[in-house]
């Protein structure tokens, strides 16, 4: 029973992921393409602890914290850009 619980948990979030995936490429706005990219590696870390829970082991918890932090920084990283993309189109101005 609980085998089958985290196999259909598994199928939504990879359906959640693909979701994400359309808003990537085809997002109105490039805050939307990184509200998008950060939802799938969250999504990303949840498989990640459904394979463990399956595998029954805790093997891959230090996995799930490295995508964690890789995840966080991308998306400041991307934020900063798009902060910062403003002063980058007024340059050529001077």
């Amino acid at each position: 029973m609980l085998s089958s619980l985290l196999f259909i948990s598994l199928l939504i979030l990879s359906l959640a992921i693909l979701a994400c995936l359309y808003r990537v490429l085809r997002g109105p706005s490039m805050a939307d393409r990184i509200t998008a990219l950060d939802t799938i590696g969250i999504n990303v870390i949840a498989i990640v602890a459904v394979l463990s829970m399956m595998l029954q082991t805790q093997a891959y918890l230090d996995i799930i914290l490295l995508i964690g932090i890789l995840a966080f920084l991308s998306t400041v990283a991307f934020a900063r850009y798009i902060e910062r993309g403003a002063v980058f189109k007024n340059e050529g101005d001077r």
